[in-house]
C-alpha cells in the first residue's frame, strides 16, 4: 500500500516524456513557423511545468505537462494543415 501511495505522489515523469515529444513532433513538422503561437505556449508550459517539478509540486506540474502536449498537439496539427495547402 505505501509503494503505491508513493506513486500517486510522486513526479509526472511519463505526462513531462508525453509533451517534450509532442513538441519535439510539433517542432519537426515547422510549428515554428506555421503554427508558433501554439508551439510557444506548449514551450511555456512545458517550462513551467519544470519550475513545478523543481519546487516538488507534483499536481501542478502534471497538469502544466498535459496542457503542454495539448498545445503542442494543436501546434503539430496546425503545421500540418498548413503544409497541406501549400501548392
Amino acid at each position: 500500500m505505501l509503494i503505491m501511495l508513493s506513486a500517486c505522489s510522486g513526479a509526472p515523469v511519463q505526462e513531462m516524456s508525453d509533451a517534450r515529444q509532442a513538441i519535439r513532433a510539433a517542432q519537426a513538422a515547422g510549428a515554428a513557423e506555421k503554427a508558433p503561437a501554439e508551439l510557444s505556449q506548449a514551450q511555456a508550459l512545458i517550462d513551467e511545468a519544470q519550475r513545478r517539478l523543481q519546487r516538488r509540486e507534483y499536481k501542478q506540474a502534471e497538469a502544466n505537462a498535459v496542457q503542454a502536449r495539448e498545445e503542442a498537439v494543436r501546434a503539430l496539427e496546425a503545421a500540418r494543415a498548413a503544409s497541406n495547402n501549400v501548392p
